[in-house]
């Protein structure tokens, strides 16, 4: 569509994109930015021990490394869009926040190393989600709530 045939979303975006991005926002892209990267991370570890070291299941192991950085895309990408203030990235990032805390709850059940892990991942999944409901990130992304469309 033209923007002679839509002017209200022109102007929303416009509004959403003027001024400085909130910290918040920021803080939420840098959080989902963090979860990306230690993705990859734990990725590129489990996929290199599989290849050079000797698992019990080598090709469980690629599987595993390979999965873990295809996942990486999406908090990577909504951290981006985040950065870039587009409301697409909100949704991303907010599953990429609900699907941590089941893993980070079955963290805290082991009785390993992995505690301390699950509390960090706990951690900031919570303020992650705290941040991207916050109603001026919400303003940020051009989000309108039910009701209130224009």
């Amino acid at each position: 569509m033209s923007s002679q045939q839509n002017p209200a979303s022109e102007t929303a975006e416009t509004a959403a994109t003027e001024g400085p991005r909130p910290r918040r926002l920021t803080y939420a892209a840098v959080l989902a930015a963090l979860e990306g990267a230690a993705l990859v991370a734990g990725g590129l570890w489990v996929l290199v021990r599989g290849v050079t070291g000797e698992p019990d299941d080598r090709q469980q192991a690629v599987t595993l490394g390979i999965t873990l950085i295809v996942l990486a895309l999406l908090p990577l990408l909504a951290a981006r869009g985040l950065l870039l203030r587009r409301g697409w990235s909100r949704g991303p990032a907010v599953i990429t926040q609900l699907m941590a805390l089941p893993v980070a709850y079955s963290l805290l059940q082991a009785d390993s190393m992995a505690i301390p892990a699950g509390v960090a991942l706990a951690v900031i999944a919570i303020a992650a989600l705290v941040l991207l409901v916050n109603g001026e990130t919400t303003r940020a992304l051009g989000i309108k709530g039910p009701g209130r469309a224009e």
